[in-house]
Formats: C-alpha cells, structure tokens, sequence
C-alpha cells in the first residue's frame, strides 16, 4: 500500500490524499489550495495522478479545502464515485455551486474593472462542472463499513468538527489506515465532541492549532462585549464568516444574547445565500448537535436572510447600526469583501474575525496587525476596529487533539501530522513524541510512503 500526499502538508489547504492499495486507487478528501499565491497556483496546475485513474474519492467533510477540486477532478476525468455521509452531500450540494458562482463572479468583475493580469480573467471552474460534480456523490452512514474499491473498506465516525463531518478508516489486507480529518472540540457549545477511534496501523492527524490553546473565555460573553461596543460607537460590526459551522455558532451566540437581555435593538442580517442554505441542514442534524431543536430552531431564526445581490449592496449605503454576517471567513472573496471596503473605512465600525485565518488571506494580514489590504485592484486602509474571537474555533486545540488521540488503544506504526502550518505542525509532532512516544512524521507536498515499509520514496515530481 502506498501512501501520497498532495496537499494539506505545511498548510491548512488543500487535503487531498491518494492510497495505492492493491489495484485500487483512492482519494481521501479533494480539497481547493487557498491563502498565498504560490498555493493558489496548484489549483490550476495539473493534478500530479490522472482523474480518470481513481475508482473513488472518499471525503471526510464539506469544507471547500476538502471537497473544493471534485469539480475539476470530475471535468478532468473522474467517474467513479465520491463517498461521504449524509450531512456531507447536503452541505456540497451548496458549497460547490457557490464557490463556482464565486469564481466566476470574480473573474466577470475583473473583466468589467479591468484589474485582471489575465485577458479575459476565466473562472477556475463553472456551475456547470459543479453540477457534474454533484451527481458522483452517494451517501454512506457513519459506522458502516462498506467497499470503497476492489480489495478495500471503509468506514465513517463522526468528527464532531461541522455537520456530516467524519473520521476516515480504510480497511486493506488486514491493515488499517485512519485520516483524522478535521477533528471538532471536546467542549464545543454547539457541536458533539468527535467520536474515539481504538485503532490505526497508520495515522494521519491534523493539526490546525496544534500550537495553541483556545482562550477560556465565554463565547457568549465576548460576542455581547464586542456587539455592545461597535453599536454604542453607532457603527456596524462586520463579521466575515464560515457559511458552514461558524455562521450557525454566530446566530446561536446571539440568540443567548437576546435571551439573557444583552443584545442591542439592531437589525442583524445573514448576507450569504450559502450560510442561509447550510443553516437550513444544520437544522436537519439534532443528532449531531448539542444543543436542543428548540434552541437550534430559535437560533436560525436569528438573522434577516439576505439572498439577492442587489440587496447586499444597498447594506453598503445603510448607515444604521447593525450586525452583518458574510462570507467569507478569511475575506478571500464573496459579498463581506465590499462590507470590507465599505465600513473598513470607519473608525467606528469593527470587523470580527471569527476562526482560524490562513496566511496569505486579508483575514491574516488583519489578524496580525496590518491594516493595508489589497481589495477589487486597490489598496485600502482599514480605520475600523479589527477584533478576534477565538473562542468559538470548530477546530480541536492542542489538548484536544491529544485527548483524541490517547482513545487509540495501541501507538500506530506510524502518525503522519498533516493540515497545519508549519510551527503548529511541528509543535504537534513534539507533543506526541514526547508525551505518547510515537513515530510520528510531517510528510511534504508529492511525498510518497511506502507503508508496509513506513519509508518515504523520493517524492515525484
């Protein structure tokens, strides 16, 4: 069996996997680069195995870094199918023809600016090669185990990280290998913790805040500060967000917010017809939630949807105070990058960064203090207030992750830490080594392993 890494090595983008077991190749996640130009570049770049190639995909959950390139997979090629779990393929059924519609909003609004580099500027890919992409999907419970391909099984535990996320287990010739996928917290308010696994002959673990530990404060209590405050300046708080998990985090915060009698009076408005879809099949899951359909019901209720594009605007010119949630969560692109250009500008407004915010993205440049950012062939500053929330991350922390791990029963022969920057990847693996004594590995991009050996191949370019 073999094992190749062709994302998500040194960076949190990107996850794709590809097991050579046997005859059969599969597929472990299909996700989209995303953050700093030099990863964006491989999106366009011809992917290192042939489409056509591959008897499946398997995807551990919905997230565009994990489900993002089906779309070209398919167009280039695939025909087999893509595995995932039910509230995986509801959520793809909206993530994908929104990135897509994305793509090709952006590249149309470059050709009428004329800020492209590119002559025409074209889409990396279109609702149509969404749509194809769609119709390979098929639906797997968790905890079922079933033929992915000749020779090999599968199966799905949850994750705990979004709704339909998963933990991977790929059964071969008496050999186990487990993707972790991303993995949720033990003590998220909204999510169920993820679900132990007993055993893996070989691992691989993410490792997003590897380095960290997330602040032990309320949630709740920090959103009602920074709420309180943007709207007694008389601004509007801004909050770039996830469409998936975290926009449904955000509503049920303020929905015990309004509870307790600590909301302001304002109009709060959900400006992303992706999180307004996804917060529908968040409501769909109770099983995977904590919290009760009451409280999940009342909070989706939470925010004035906003659908047309026209109506995002006139947000633009209201100069009453107000919540807006849009996406998206790294400012990379979508309707909150015009918010950002509108009240970015206003000493008495704040924008909210809610999640993890990969280098390379605007949301970075703010997180660590910089207020220039590049926006539609221009550079803005940003005057207005840049908060974090850090809190209510759908991503273990490093205690976490170490919780999770100690379910195994025995070490893997070999752990694999992967979707992390380096520094957090590279904190993980001493914590494993020192607290578990693991073998433990941080592969690079293209890198082959040979796993009934555990030695890497020269990786091939």
């Amino acid at each position: 069996m073999k094992l190749t890494f062709l994302g998500a090595t040194g960076t949190v983008t990107g996850s794709k996997y590809l097991v050579e077991a046997g005859r059969s190749r599969i597929l472990v996640d299909c996700g989209l680069f995303q953050g700093f130009k030099q990863l964006r570049l491989r999106n366009w770049a011809p992917l290192p195995v042939d489409p056509a190639s591959l008897h499946a995909v398997v995807l551990t959950h919905a997230h565009i870094d994990h489900s993002g390139y089906l779309p070209l997979l398919v167009r280039n090629g695939f025909r087999g199918s893509v595995y995932c779990t039910l509230g995986t393929a509801q959520l793809c059924e909206v993530l994908l023809p929104d990135a897509a519609a994305l793509a090709e909003e952006d590249a149309n609004y470059a050709n009428r600016k004329g800020f492209s580099r590119h002559h025409p500027a074209i889409p990396l890919y279109t609702g149509t090669d969404a749509t194809r992409a769609l119709r390979r999907l098929e639906v797997v419970p968790y905890a079922k185990r079933w033929t992915v391909a000749p020779g090999v099984e599968a199966e799905f535990h949850r994750a705990g990280h979004i709704i339909g996320a998963t933990t991977v287990t790929l059964h071969f010739d008496g050999a186990r290998i487990v993707f972790s996928g991303d993995l949720g917290r033990q003590s998220d308010p909204v999510m169920r913790a993820p679900e132990p696994v007993s055993a893996a002959d070989w691992l691989l673990v993410e490792s997003t805040y590897g380095d960290r530990l997330h602040p032990v404060q309320d949630p709740i209590e920090t959103l009602g500060d920074i709420v309180n405050r943007t709207i007694g300046r008389g601004g509007t708080l801004v909050v770039p967000t996830f469409a998936v998990g975290r926009a449904q985090s955000l509503l049920y915060c303020l929905y015990r917010l309004k509870q307790a009698g600590k909301l302001p009076d304002v109009p709060i408005f959900l400006n992303s017809p992706m999180a307004i879809a996804a917060t529908r099949i968040f409501s769909l899951h109770p099983e995977e939630l904590r919290i009760g359909r009451e409280a999940c019901a009342a909070a989706c209720d939470m925010a004035e949807p906003v659908q047309r594009a026209e109506d995002s605007v006139r947000l633009n010119s209201d100069t009453r105070p107000k919540i807006i949630l849009a996406g998206s969560g790294m400012l990379t692109g979508g309707r909150v990058v015009h918010h950002l250009e509108s009240f970015g500008q206003d000493p008495s407004s704040t924008i909210l960064l809610c999640g993890f915010q990969a280098g390379g993205t605007r949301g970075a440049t703010l997180r660590s203090g910089g207020r220039l950012v590049r926006l539609h062939g221009k550079d803005i500053t940003i005057r207005a207030e840049v908060a974090c929330l850090d809190t209510l991350s759908a991503h273990a922390d490093a205690d976490d992750l170490l919780a999770w791990l100690k379910g195994f029963h025995q070490p893997p022969r070999q752990t694999f830490i992967v979707h992390g920057e380096p520094q957090a990847g590279d904190a993980l693996r001493q914590r494993i080594e020192r607290e578990l004594a693991w073998a433990v590995t941080m592969p690079e991009y293209r890198e082959t392993y040979r796993l009934r050996e555990s030695a890497a191949e020269a990786p091939k370019r």
